[in-house]
């Protein structure tokens, strides 16, 4: 068998379990196939966030309710779970005691559920101000699009649990692989997700 069939996207595939690399592309090209699924329903609410900027009806606006400091805090632990989920695709490949591995995954969980704890600090205070999503067509098409994404963040947490009680029972086998493998795209297009968000909902509005 050729390198080339050995290896898959950076992880090492190679050994007595590995996927035929048939299985591998197709179950790698499936994933895609929902993540652009997921990109094109986050398209439309962002679309129709777009339309409803203007339309407060006397309740706060982005400028009155958005706190650009909370939200590039939100925005740098993201992208630093980024990082670290990375770093544990690096361990995947390269440490076989798989003890790098579940500290890079564990600190990626970590970073993520800080995330949403601010966030849902965030959209607390939002509702003690009285912005909740009755109160204007501006709010439903906000608490329609960032709370959708957090819930995808708390999805992906939920899902670094499965894997890292999968990893302890299993190991790092073929299937685990491709699954972290899996799990690492979606956590990227979260990343990608809430970039935009950041750019055109939060520095959009106070900006």
């Amino acid at each position: 068998m050729s390198g080339s069939s050995q290896a898959h996207i950076g992880l090492n595939l190679a050994g007595p379990d590995q996927h035929p690399p048939e299985e591998a592309e197709l179950g790698i090209y499936g994933f895609w196939i929902f993540l652009m699924s997921d990109a094109v329903l986050f398209a439309l609410l962002f679309a129709i966030y777009g339309t409803q900027l203007a339309a407060t009806a006397g309740a706060p606006g982005p400028a009155a309710e958005f706190k650009l400091g909370p939200a590039f805090t939100e925005t740098v632990i993201l992208l630093t779970s980024s990082l670290t989920f990375g770093l544990s695709g690096i361990a995947l490949k390269y440490d076989r005691t798989r003890t790098a591995l579940v500290l890079w995954l564990g600190v990626t969980l970590l970073l993520g559920l800080a995330f949403l704890g601010l966030e849902v600090r965030d959209f607390a205070t939002m509702f003690g101000d009285g912005a909740t999503p009755d109160r204007s067509g501006f709010l439903s098409a906000f608490f329609a699009l960032v709370p959708t994404h957090g819930l995808h963040v708390a999805a992906g947490c939920i899902w670094i649990v499965v894997m890292l009680v999968q990893i302890g029972v299993h190991g790092t086998d073929a299937r685990v692989k491709l699954d972290l493998l899996r799990l690492g795209l979606f956590w990227h297009f979260l990343d990608i997700i809430w970039i935009a968000i950041f750019s055109i909902v939060y520095l959009q509005g106070v900006l």
